[in-house]
């Protein structure tokens, strides 16, 4: 069998086997003649073509180097490593000198490598057994890296899902300051300008959440770069747990005109289980136990798709803003994990030709396409939709409720909820239903509007610094430790942290 030798000292190596089979003598007297057949040639040794070939023998001693020790023969892998390490030192030398490496530095390396590299051949290290062994060690490898990945997941989840302290802080001294002090509900009570709440005039944006500071940093960035913050008018949706903690924030703090108004979703009458597919799971002892116990029948079910968040109702309210808010025409949907960076009064006046979600599509690439999504092995969905269909974000949408209404997109919704009950259309999160709910009801809206990434990933900076929102979906949310570093300080800057309750609170 051939060996896996480079070219340009094949003709020597191939001397060495014709030697070797025609003499017979003792060790000696055969390495006298190898060494006397080896016969460096003038075209090997040209200074052209020195560095290149060390270079090519370094290469391919270095993947004998760990054939050898996998066959346990730590001699000649020892050898081969000091021989590596004296052509190295050959390049390095030259190329700081920055003259051509000569024949007359370079003749011995050479041939000492390639004696090296045609023992190897004699051990039995060619190609077939090289290639064999490699693949045995890169499955092993790969089956390490599985398990490291699972439990970096696992953990990964853990951080992101756990409440900082200080957050926990803030929401305490809030819910006391709150229930403590009647001028503070007084004070937020008149910031409350009803008339405003359902004027179709003015910009409204809604916001479901149960992060204060997170919220706080969507208002405030909205607030400073609106050319008319007067005009805005936020819609905060929470649950009963943070309700008091989030009116007595808005109470103590006023962001340049912006009229916020704080509800729970406890409050609406007309969120139970006969209505919302969602709630009626709950009641289901098997998704009890999917989402719960960390039980998923077969056992490989990702831990990401068993998060009880994706059945929280904040995160499901998003198919409800009608009813939520029954009075507006169009509103902005905002997550709690984006930055504000533009004047977002543009929005509103963008025609979304009949459709009813304005969204940011995100299918340059092929992973964000239906397929990526959903189980084409189903034939719901393989007779109604397309694979190829461009995928699109949540995050900040523009909503036209007229046509919402019109066109009951919340039953549409409701019909594939109905439909998943087995989980076996989707497994994970909001999107996928979104992606069946607003099907051809959805308008691409300019990228520019709507840049994603900056929680799990690395950003284009120019896409940064042209985005009007920035969205910090994936795990690595800016409020937690594990938030990536170099994006911190874009949602850092709207957050005032001489506060003195995030001061009391140790925020920094």
């Amino acid at each position: 069998m051939a060996t896996a030798i480079p070219l340009s000292f094949t003709s020597s190596l191939q001397k060495f086997k014709e030697i070797c089979a025609i003499h017979s003598f003792q060790r000696s007297d055969r390495h006298e003649r190898i060494m006397e057949g080896l016969n460096i040639t003038d075209e090997m040794l040209n200074a052209n073509s020195v560095t290149r070939q060390l270079t090519d023998q370094i290469s391919l001693a270095k993947a004998f180097v760990v054939i050898a020790k996998e066959s346990n023969n730590l001699q000649f892998a020892w050898e081969l490593s000091a021989q590596i390490r004296n052509s190295q030192s050959l390049l390095s030398n030259a190329a700081t000198r920055r003259t051509p490496l000569t024949t007359r530095a370079s003749e011995t390396a050479v041939r000492d490598m390639a004696l090296l590299l045609y023992q190897a051949q004699q051990l039995h290290y060619d190609s077939a057994t090289m290639i064999m062994r490699l693949k045995a060690k890169i499955q092993a490898l790969e089956e390490q890296m599985s398990a490291v990945n699972e439990k970096s997941s696992k953990y990964g989840q853990i951080a992101a899902e756990e409440v900082p302290k200080s957050l926990y802080c803030l929401g305490v001294r809030l819910t006391t300051e709150w229930f403590g002090n009647i001028n503070l509900q007084r004070n937020f009570e008149r910031k409350q300008m009803e008339v405003k709440l359902i004027d179709n005039s003015l910009y409204h944006f809604c916001v479901f959440s149960d992060n204060i500071l997170a919220t706080s940093v969507v208002v405030n960035s909205t607030a400073l770069n609106s050319k008319n913050p007067d005009m805005v008018v936020f819609h905060l949706v929470t649950d009963e747990i943070n309700y008091a903690a989030m009116k007595a924030w808005y109470a103590l703090n006023s962001f340049r005109g912006v009229t916020v108004e704080v509800q729970k979703f406890e409050d609406f009458t007309w969120l139970n289980a006969s209505y919302v597919p969602v709630l009626k799971q709950l009641q289901d002892a098997e998704t009890q136990s999917y989402y719960f116990s960390g039980s998923s029948g077969d056992g490989r079910t990702p831990i990401k798709f068993r998060n009880p968040k994706y059945l929280s109702m904040l995160n499901h309210l998003r198919f409800y803003i009608p009813e939520v808010f029954p009075a507006l025409k169009k509103v902005v949907f905002l997550d709690d994990d984006v930055v504000v960076q533009k004047d977002l009064s543009g929005l509103f006046s963008i025609d979304l030709n009949g459709n009813v979600n304005g969204a940011v599509e995100t299918c340059m690439e092929t992973f964000h396409r239906y397929h990526k999504y959903l189980n084409y092995s189903h034939p719901l969905i393989r007779e109604h939709f397309d694979p190829d269909a461009c995928g699109w974000a949540f995050g900040m949408n523009v909503f036209d409720l007229v046509e919402w209404r019109k066109r009951n997109v919340t039953g549409i919704y409701h019909y594939w909820q109905e439909m998943n009950i087995d989980r076996t259309l989707w497994k994970l999160g909001t999107l996928p239903p979104g992606l069946l709910t607003f099907y051809g009801l959805t308008e691409p809206l300019s990228p520019a509007w709507h840049v994603l990434g900056l929680g799990y990933t690395n950003v284009d900076p120019q896409l940064i610094e042209k985005g009007a929102v920035l969205h910090f979906n994936g795990n690595s949310k800016p409020w937690l430790k594990i938030g990536m570093e170099k994006y911190k300080p874009l949602w850092e800057k709207y957050v005032d942290y001489n506060h003195p309750l995030l001061q009391q609170c140790n925020f920094h």
